[in-house]
């Protein structure tokens, strides 16, 4: 017959190896596919952002005045900083827009529900209702798009929409890279609609 003395010690010698037991276990669950993903957060989060880009004819030395000419305004609801990652980058979750000025200071906007700016290539991929809207008037649709801020370069492989009020044309087409004014253009795959007046025939 167990006493209550030795039934409290089997007891708490029962837990004790119990919990040895749980802690000494090893997780031998192999993870795939999403689960086996390392979760990688940003080291800085903006909200509301809106971003100048200026340069200058000559380098800026201590605290003098100097003038600058605005190139470009990044407006964003939300950027994620990962500038600390091997391959760094910024990434606009919930989209952005890009005010470009040439050299007259005349406007065209590029806009995108998605974006993602790779800091060392200098190369900005976007995605979702990708538009551009021209100073003067062209528009530009596509699904994805990438930009080379360096050669000033836009490039996509999607399928696009290009409306160019000069000469009254709609083309549409798959495979589309031009300068970031659209007037050096070179369309694949194309079919489209143009205007033609009663004096041309």
């Amino acid at each position: 017959m167990i006493t209550r003395k030795t039934y409290k010690f089997l007891k708490s010698i029962a837990i004790i190896c119990f919990m040895a037991m749980l802690f000494s276990c090893k997780d031998s669950y192999k993870r795939v596919g999403v689960e086996a993903t390392k979760l990688v957060y940003p080291q800085g989060v903006a909200n509301d952002l809106v971003f100048t880009y200026t340069e200058t004819k000559d380098p800026v030395k201590n605290k003098e005045e100097v003038t600058s000419k605005v190139l470009a305004v990044l407006t964003a609801p939300v950027r994620e900083d990962f500038n600390n990652l091997t391959f760094p980058k910024e990434v606009f979750p919930k989209g952005l827009q890009v005010e470009f000025f040439d050299d007259k200071n005349q406007k065209s906007i590029i806009t995108a529900d998605y974006g993602i700016s790779y800091s060392s290539t200098k190369l900005i991929s976007l995605r979702g209702n990708v538009v551009i809207h021209t100073h003067d008037g062209k528009q530009f649709k596509t699904p994805q798009m990438f930009y080379d801020q360096v050669n000033k370069w836009i490039f996509t492989q999607e399928k696009f929409e290009f409306i160019n009020p000069e000469d009254e044309s709609v083309m549409y087409g798959e495979g589309f890279d031009s300068d970031k004014d659209l007037k050096q253009v070179n369309a694949h795959k194309t079919t489209g609609l143009k205007t033609i007046k009663d004096e041309e025939i």
